[in-house]
C-alpha cells in the first residue's frame, strides 16, 4: 500500500484554461525528478490521470481541476513514502508553475 499526499492550488484561469495548460505542461513533471518520466496520462472527465516512473518505482497521480482550484493525489509507493512531506512541499512549490 502507498502513501497518498494532497495538494490544493488555487487559481482563477476557469476549467478550461487549466486543462489546455496541464495537457501542455504535465511532461515537464519528469525535468522535476531526477531520472523520472511520465508514462501514462488520460482524461477521465474534469481529472487527469497520470503515471511517473521513477527510481524503479511507478508512482499513480491524478488531479481534478475545479472552477478555482485543482486537487492533486500522489500515490507513493513504498519506501518513497519516506519522502511524503519533502514530494508535497515541492507539489505546492512547483504545481502553480504548470498554471502559468
Amino acid at each position: 500500500m502507498g502513501t497518498p499526499i494532497t495538494v490544493d492550488v488555487p487559481h482563477q484561469l476557469g476549467k478550461a484554461a487549466v486543462r489546455a495548460r496541464l495537457d501542455g505542461g504535465i511532461g515537464k513533471i519528469s525535468d522535476k525528478i531526477p531520472g523520472g518520466s511520465v508514462t501514462e496520462q488520460r482524461w477521465d472527465g474534469d481529472t487527469l490521470h497520470f503515471t511517473v516512473q521513477a527510481m524503479g518505482q511507478t508512482i499513480a497521480s491524478a488531479v481534478t481541476v475545479f472552477e478555482t482550484n485543482v486537487h492533486a493525489v500522489v500515490d507513493l509507493p513504498g519506501i518513497l513514502g519516506l519522502f511524503a512531506s519533502k514530494v508535497q512541499d515541492m507539489i505546492r512549490k512547483e504545481a502553480p508553475k504548470l498554471l502559468r
